[in-house]
């Protein structure tokens, strides 16, 4: 397949090394991947506060760079990401009366999945130590982002890859349902209300005696990873496509606050 990467601007800001392991996932699969040059952002963070108008040009920019190429499906390690897309993108063109890019909005969310629906449900990836040859001989927990848990409704998808990793220890996150506390703005709107549900998933990820906690959104595990560098906790965060990335000849490395992959760029 010709598939298109929506690597989300959070990841390209800050976690390039998540859509490099995407690429490196898909890549050892056969496909081909692409990476339409005018993305940026999808306009959750506009939408969600309010800006209705400051998110509509925004809304216009994404579906033209991914109207523009030619792609069998797209995409994004980013389940919060890819809802947006479903969720808010054709509302917003509709709220500024542009019935055309609604549609074209809706015909871009229809061919975008989050990277574990894809792998799973279109790619048929159920054993990631044999079909992507996966090698992570590490204790992780995994947390369940919102998004992805309660509008997407993932179920296992993420978790139940990691779990195929060959040499992996998982263990159960007690209270996975709990959110984080980020929430995007909510994090610096309701500070104290935030900080103290990080606390809380923080308390639970030790108390599981994992090495790493992961997960599919890298906008999570940075606030999760804050409240653990903050504590001076040992325990760290990864995006578990690099853990699904990671392999015998080029593993994760495990490393101080950060986990960096030889694969991804990290050294």
């Amino acid at each position: 397949m010709r598939i298109a990467l929506f690597s989300t601007c959070i990841v390209d800001a800050m976690y390039p090394r998540v859509a490099r392991a995407t690429v490196d996932i898909l890549e050892r699969l056969g496909h081909e991947v692409i990476f339409p040059p005018g993305q940026t952002c999808c306009s959750q963070m506009h939408v969600n506060s309010g800006y209705f108008d400051d998110a509509y040009p925004v809304v216009k920019n994404h579906v033209k760079a991914f109207s523009e190429w030619d792609y069998d499906v797209a995409v994004a390690p980013s389940a919060s990401c890819v809802v947006s897309l479903d969720h808010q993108q054709p509302m917003i063109a509709r709220h500024a009366g542009d019935e055309a890019t609604a549609k074209a909005a809706e015909e871009v969310a229809g061919r975008t999945f989050e990277l574990s629906k894809l792998l799973i449900d279109v790619l048929g990836v159920t054993n990631a130590a044999e079909q992507l040859g996966s090698y992570f001989p590490h204790k992780v927990t995994f947390h369940s982002s919102c998004h992805g848990m309660r509008i997407m409704h993932l179920g296992t998808r993420q978790s139940d890859l990691v779990r195929t990793v060959e040499d992996v220890e998982f263990v159960d996150l007690p209270d996975l349902d709990q959110c984080c506390g980020f929430g995007g703005t909510f994090s610096f709107k309701n500070a104290d209300t935030s900080g103290a549900m990080a606390a809380d998933k923080v308390k639970n990820i030790e108390s599981t005696g994992a090495e790493l906690c992961t997960g599919g959104d890298v906008s999570c595990l940075m606030n999760i990873g804050g409240a653990l560098s903050r504590k001076g906790s040992d325990v760290t965060t990864v995006h578990f496509a690099e853990i699904l990335a990671s392999t015998r000849e080029n593993p994760l490395e495990v490393s101080g606050p950060v986990a960096l992959s030889t694969t991804a760029g990290g050294k």
